[in-house]
């Protein structure tokens, strides 16, 4: 053990955050199981408590893995996995099926495993990684609209128009982050605007198209969309079940809660245990636990800005930012649809919610992130070290 945390680079607060989220995730996951039992008719608590720490230990072996390497090399490594996201997206988008009735137009199955894979959470990293290589490639440069559209924003939208048909919550997410990583790194704002513009036209046509049309996206989950949109602007009692269950799971929770395993609306809440497990959470440790666990994201992000900031290289910085942002934005939907902040999206909570991509995919931008804050932290010990008086003693006598 002591080996393996001499090994641990990179930001410790980070790791901490981490972990402690990670091992929190086991009491809400396997109270919630009980009701992913009922529903599914398979497995058994225990069984659906071991799978998560399944996912939980990959994924923290992925961090690990991930922060070993040296960032520089995921900018070359964007532009070689561009192709294979498009790709899997299309292979994605082309199966449109569904699985015990429910849509799966988002998951490609992994073979052999049995576990399923959401392709769009791997093209939300890896378009980060691009979209933070091209801007640090032009940081001296004068951007011209024309090439960026060629260069930047035609691989950026094909990949977010493969993902819109099916999950329009992380097309917006992706953007949106998109949109703040070019702003940051100095995109010009009247290319920027018209980036934006074309985006709304582009979006307003599909929806255009796909109402129209209905058999021409037929992985598309449009009538969900517009659905609960209405359902948000305008509340019906039937529609806005789970909405409605998890404003009571929160509201019984009080202060303190009704302690762990003891939830009543896990019971009624069909995804209790991913998009809606913040109002479990809510109810059995109460506003005491919500809140803090609203710190350690707030914790996380604040960790993530300091790594940016003391970042010496561009890319370094657009890179933590750009997939490091995108973990919070997810837990901030995700919990602003529990209280009724949102419409319902189906974004889980990063690192507590049930289901291996989120997991895989959370810790993968984690261990970008502690690959950048490693190799400032390895630059400063070098930097210390060329200026140990004894070193430089030795030298001049050498």
């Amino acid at each position: 053990m002591t080996k393996i945390l001499k090994n641990i680079k990179g930001d410790r607060t980070i790791w901490a955050i981490v972990a402690l989220l990670a091992i929190f995730s086991f009491l809400p996951v396997y109270s919630a199981s009980t009701n992913l039992v009922y529903v599914v008719e398979n497995g058994t608590t225990s069984g659906h408590l071991l799978k998560h720490a399944m996912l939980l230990i990959l994924g923290f072996v992925i961090i690990y893995a991930t922060h070993k390497i040296p960032y520089r090399y995921f900018s070359g490594l964007s532009v070689l996995l561009i192709p294979v996201v498009v790709v899997l997206l299309v292979y994605t988008l082309m199966q449109g099926k569904t699985i015990s009735g429910v849509n799966a137009s988002r998951w490609i199955r992994i073979p052999f495993v049995g576990i399923g894979f959401q392709t769009s959470t791997l093209a939300g990293v890896i378009i980060m990684m691009y979209v933070a290589r091209y801007l640090a490639k032009h940081k001296d440069k004068a951007i011209t609209f024309k090439k960026s559209l060629l260069q930047l924003w035609l691989p950026v939208g094909l990949v977010l128009i493969l993902i819109l048909p099916a999950n329009f919550s992380t097309t917006a997410i992706i953007f949106a982050t998109v949109v703040m990583l070019t702003f940051l790194g100095g995109y010009p704002i009247k290319y920027l605007a018209s980036i934006i513009g074309i985006g709304v036209i582009v979006f307003a046509l599909f929806l255009l198209t796909a109402k129209a049309f209905p058999d021409t996206f037929k992985g598309s989950r449009i009538n969900t969309w517009v659905s609960r949109i209405e359902n948000f602007a305008q509340p019906n009692e039937e529609a806005n079940y789970q909405a409605d269950k998890a404003k009571i799971a929160i509201a019984s929770g009080e202060i303190q809660g009704k302690g762990p395993g003891k939830s009543v609306q896990k019971n009624f809440l069909p995804q209790s245990s991913s998009d809606f497990i913040f109002a479990i959470i809510a109810e059995e440790f109460g506003l005491i636990g919500a809140f803090s666990l609203l710190i350690l994201y707030l914790g996380l992000l604040f960790r993530m800005v300091i790594v940016a900031n003391k970042t010496e290289t561009i890319f370094g910085t657009l890179l933590v930012l750009g997939v490091g942002i995108p973990i919070i934005f997810q837990a901030f939907i995700n919990m602003a649809v529990a209280v009724g902040l949102f419409p319902v999206t189906g974004q889980p909570l990063p690192l507590i919610s049930a289901g291996g991509t989120s997991i895989w995919m959370t810790c993968f931008a984690v261990g970008i992130v502690l690959s950048v804050s490693a190799n400032r932290e390895m630059e400063m010990n070098k930097k210390n070290e060329d200026d140990n008086p004894l070193k430089i003693l030795h030298e001049a006598i050498g």
